[in-house]
């Protein structure tokens, strides 16, 4: 049975995610994002279009259409977390602000709980 889950996107975020889904041809976009084991800190973040949902995944539906597709395991670890896009001089990319986070490495896509 899908849920949802307190995880916030950024209009910013959630424009970027449809011009990339938009440009690569995707009419129904779900982004899944995970938490997976690795990175210096014990966990890293991971982005990516998938075609489906599964049963178990707690699902964000954002105004523009698009769809945040959130694993089982990975629910409990970023609930309460902001996807966000920053652009500056270095270029842009997504960054996630998650409050469960206790300590992340220097390049802020690893994290421990």
């Amino acid at each position: 049975m899908q849920s949802t889950v307190n995880f916030t996107v950024t209009e910013t975020a959630a424009n970027e995610i449809k011009k990339i889904a938009d440009e690569q041809g995707i009419e129904n976009p779900i982004l899944r994002v995970r938490v997976v084991p690795g990175g210096c800190s014990g966990f890293q973040y991971a982005m990516g279009f998938d075609e489906e949902i599964t049963e178990n995944d707690k699902v964000v539906q954002l105004d523009n259409g698009v769809r945040i597709a959130i694993d089982e395991f990975s629910a409990p670890y970023i609930g309460g977390a902001v996807l966000d896009y920053v652009q500056d001089f270095m270029g842009g990319g997504f960054t996630i602000k998650n409050p469960n986070a206790a300590n992340s490495c220097g390049c802020g896509s690893s994290f421990t709980c």
